[in-house]
């Protein structure tokens, strides 16, 4: 059998387009001699669709467009595996259901219905989708075929210690007689997901001495990124094809030879992290119907990253930078924000805050009386320079990035209404640590853009005089380390203390700032998903809650 993984970025809800981007590929895969085109999860409807799923006229343009896209594949010699929504199988309980259909000339010839559906994380299949029947085989060109929706085919239990379901899929379609197993995905990305796919189906592939199909969507779609990242599995769990990472990709395979195409791909996993911002932003932006961004900056590493990212999203031409000097700001801050703009090539425009700013105090001071100057008028700074972005945004309709990290986030290091202003957080999901790694990435593509004293010098929120982000919080590798074991693995304080040698009261301490903070991060912009548990969609506490760590 000869196959084709087209690995296409779908967008939720344009259902006509994604067809069209189905019928291209398809053309294309055709003309390359494939027998069969496999296309991603939900490629019709794209994915997540989520609440649309409720929505009756959405369901029933969704039958219309699956109708169009049969219809015209008559007189094609290709088959088509694509990712559709349908109807239940009951009369009660859930009204749709998340499907493989199996297309050839002109004729829907089969349905595999997805049978698990996750509920952790991001994901929520199981408040909109009917879970279907056990899995049956299907042919296609003369080979008894077991087709697999995603999450059917990660409950093997020769890979995980604790498995979240009762059956597996993949192992009820090896018993009746599967020569080749096909997966369609919409698998999102977070730093290991690619290793972590790879040794999943090439145990299965060993175990069941069967060949493995993995076809993934490539895209961004709110805060999820998908990479792609489609590959081929022989029965022995060899890699014989793969696909590009974070770009969409026509992959030709030949089941019968053992062959297949291999293309470049991204080995290192910093580097991944860089191209998965790149797409999330380019496809937020694009696909929310927006050309141009702007974003402050500081001089500080995390605008400077967020600025690289942004070029490489959109284009030099569509990104302005502002810098805000305050009462408090360095010479530096200026100069090397100008610098970087410069190098990059993007417009900058200098708006002091420093005149607004005494205004403000001046009207303030009689309310506030002998109160002492605190945190308040530092945060007035952080808004005034979030009220000078938001009012640029609104004369030219482009899009305000924030550009705070995940170690700040999860702290609360950061001013509602302020620097939080935005419509996309770029590098919410990237600790403090990691921003340092991906500076120096953005170094090499853009002629070290970024001065090296960012680099260099101590982070400072410039709100004080000789302000440092010591000042309120342990070093940045420490902070890091404590966020990850209690954000992303979920350990106690004494565990972590223990763990790293750190003082229990300083893990105490930083856990609680955590946990205090949480209606600071649910009136944040969206971010982008990059580690195995980023804030937003898939972590979900209450704010007004009482257990504390």
């Amino acid at each position: 059998m000869k196959l084709a993984l087209a690995q296409i970025n779908t967008t939720v809800g344009d259902l006509t387009r994604n067809v069209d981007r189905i019928l291209d590929a398809v053309q294309k895969a055709e003309a390359g001699g494939a027998q069969v085109a496999v296309f991603p999860e939900l490629t019709i409807t794209g994915y997540p669709p989520r609440d649309l799923l409720e929505k009756p006229s959405f369901l029933a343009r969704a039958e219309a467009e699956l109708a169009r896209l049969t219809t015209a594949t008559r007189g094609m010699q290709i088959d088509l595996i694509v990712g559709a929504i349908g109807p239940s199988v009951d009369d009660t309980g859930k009204r749709v259901t998340n499907r493989a259909v199996v297309i050839r000339d002109g004729e829907v010839r089969f349905v595999q219905i997805k049978r698990l559906l996750p509920t952790y994380d991001v994901f929520d299949e199981g408040s909109y989708f009917d879970e279907g029947p056990p899995q049956a085989l299907t042919t296609l060109r003369n080979t008894p075929t077991g087709l697999i929706v995603c999450e059917d085919a990660w409950n093997d239990k020769q890979f995980w210690e604790r498995r979240l379901y009762e059956s597996d899929p993949v192992e009820d379609l090896a018993r009746a007689g599967a020569r080749v197993m096909i997966s369609i995905n919409a698998s999102p990305y977070h730093m290991g997901k690619r290793e972590q796919r790879r040794e999943i189906f090439s145990t299965a592939a060993r175990r069941h001495k069967t060949p493995f199909v993995y076809v993934n969507l490539v895209g961004g779609n709110d805060q999820l990124v998908f990479d792609g990242s489609s590959f081929v599995m022989n029965a022995e769990g060899e890699l014989i094809a793969s696909a590009r990472s974070f770009d969409e990709d026509l992959v030709f395979v030949d089941l019968a030879a053992g062959t297949g195409e291999h293309h470049a791909n991204l080995e290192v996993e910093t580097e991944a992290v860089y191209e998965a911002l790149v797409l999330g932003t380019r496809d937020y932006l694009h696909k929310c119907g927006f050309k141009r961004v702007l974003l402050g900056l500081s001089g500080g590493i995390d605008s400077s990253i967020t600025a690289c990212i942004a070029v490489d999203a959109v284009g030099r031409e569509n990104v302005a930078g502002f810098g805000m000097p305050g009462p408090y700001s360095s010479d530096h801050s200026v100069s090397d924000a100008r610098a970087m703009a410069e190098r990059l090539g993007i417009r900058f425009e200098l708006v002091p805050i420093k005149e607004q700013y005494e205004a403000f105090l001046r009207t303030l001071d009689p309310v506030f009386g002998d109160v002492p100057r605190d945190v308040t008028e530092e945060n007035l700074q952080a808004r005034l320079r979030g009220v000078t972005l938001m009012a640029a945004s609104n004369k030219w309709g482009a899009l305000v990035l924030t550009t705070g990290n995940k170690s700040e986030l999860a702290v609360g290091y950061c001013t509602l209404y302020g620097d939080m202003c935005g419509g996309l957080a770029v590098i919410s999901d990237v600790p403090k640590t990691l921003v340092y790694e991906l500076s120096r990435i953005a170094n090499r593509r853009h002629n070290d853009a970024i001065p090296e004293n960012v680099f260099t010098k101590p982070p400072s929120a410039e709100l004080r005089p000789d302000q440092k982000d010591t000042d309120s919080l342990p070093p940045y590798d420490v902070l890091d380390t404590i966020l990850r074991d209690y954000v992303e693995e979920y350990r106690a304080p004494r565990d972590i203390a223990e763990r790293h040698g750190y003082p229990l009261e300083l893990v105490r301490d930083i856990i609680n700032k955590v946990d205090r903070n949480e209606y600071k991060r649910q009136q944040a912009a969206p971010g982008l998903k990059v580690t195995s548990k980023a804030f937003g969609m898939g972590r979900r506490f209450p704010i007004a809650q009482r257990f504390s760590e």
